[in-house]
């Protein structure tokens, strides 16, 4: 993981490509966050892939950035209870 105490910017400049990440920027309603992998940064703008889509940032709007932990492995579907009949 790359070390905390950088600000955002320099942090999603110094990010290697892949690394899976949180970003929390401006909007005209006030924050949101993007939270996926990097694609790429340059000076003026960073890419990240959500699950939805890839979200290109400028990095003047970036107010928080940071590496997180990859996602928790996804739950197996949910066995009926004791009495219930299966899923058709």
């Amino acid at each position: 993981m790359n070390p905390p105490h950088l600000p955002p910017r320099q942090f999603l400049l110094n990010a290697t490509p892949g690394t899976r990440v949180v970003v929390r920027y401006r909007i005209d309603d006030g924050l949101t966050d993007a939270l996926g992998y990097l694609l790429g940064s340059d000076d003026a703008v960073c890419t990240v892939r959500t699950r939805t889509a890839d979200v290109e940032i400028p990095l003047a709007m970036v107010i928080a950035a940071k590496e997180v932990p990859p996602p928790p492995p996804r739950r197996q579907a949910s066995r009926p209870g004791p009495g219930l009949p299966p899923p058709a």
